[in-house]
């Protein structure tokens, strides 16, 4: 409950604040929707540090909120630094392209936000209370790296129509809530706090707010589950996002109908 009232919390005043600092009209701020209709990266920036603040408030202890608030803080951070600095030309080259563009010596925002991610990821596996030593160490360590990491990019991925991401965050946060009461707390806080402007079409999740809500689950995986757990976890993670390369998410939504009845749930004016 306290991690929840502080992401509220924080998350709210964090958008107000924003807004004030930005201006009015905020034109670095804004971008246009699927629909065509203007809207505002402001929510992102709230909703990463509202979640990342919620988790330390409720974790069960200052090291394991400390991973979680990495991993969510630093993932925003990368995020928004693409949102606000990314060349539109290589917008559509998504992951396999930045990775290219990578191994040609090419460092676009999208590649940054990567390495980004990917450095702040391991920082937040290592400070990870383990018991774990030698070789298990080590496999611990990449694995809730790439699980951390991995979680980021993929609730990016689900931030293509107002709603959605939040949406699936929270779901994942609610399936976590037996072992990790509070990073379920700061997720819902902050997603309840966010939710009307984004169901509404105001504002998006951008990639700092979509990639703090996804590093923010898998750490809170990395921290709780065993082994076996995370690397089922990872694989589906993995599965879903080398099937986004070549499947559109929207199109499979679309064509299901409870998906389609729950991804449109709570949404206003065009779908």
């Amino acid at each position: 409950m306290a991690a929840a009232i502080v992401a509220a919390g924080v998350t709210a005043t964090a958008r107000e604040l924003g807004q004030a600092l930005a201006g009015p009209d905020a034109p670095r701020w804004t971008r246009t929707n699927h629909a065509g209709n203007p809207v505002s990266l402001l929510e992102g920036p709230a909703v990463a540090v509202g979640t990342g603040l919620g988790a330390l408030a409720g974790a069960p202890s200052a090291r394991h909120g400390s991973a979680v608030a990495i991993a969510g803080l630093g993932a925003g951070a990368f995020g928004l630094v693409d949102d606000l600095t990314e060349d539109p030309s290589t917008r559509a080259k998504g992951l396999r392209g930045h990775l290219g563009a990578l191994a040609r010596g090419e460092l676009t925002t999208g590649g940054l936000k990567v390495l980004g991610i990917g450095a702040t990821a391991a920082l937040a596996a290592a400070v990870v209370p383990r018991r774990s030593v030698g070789v298990g160490r080590v496999l611990d360590l990449a694995v809730d790296t790439a699980l951390v990491a991995g979680a980021a990019n993929l609730v990016n991925l689900l931030d293509l129509r107002p709603g959605r991401a939040l949406k699936a965050s929270v779901v994942g946060a609610v399936l976590l809530a037996p072992s990790s009461p509070g990073s379920t707390g700061a997720v819902v806080g902050a997603g309840v706090a966010a939710a009307p402007a984004d169901l509404a079409g105001r504002d998006m999740l951008g990639d700092c707010g979509a990639n703090a809500l996804g590093a923010v689950l898998g750490a809170e995986l990395a921290a709780t589950a065993p082994r076996p757990v995370r690397c089922a976890v990872l694989a589906g993670i993995v599965g879903l996002t080398l099937a986004s390369e070549r499947v559109s998410f929207s199109a499979v939504i679309a064509d299901n109908p409870v998906l389609h009845r729950l991804d449109t749930w709570g949404r206003g004016g065009e779908h």
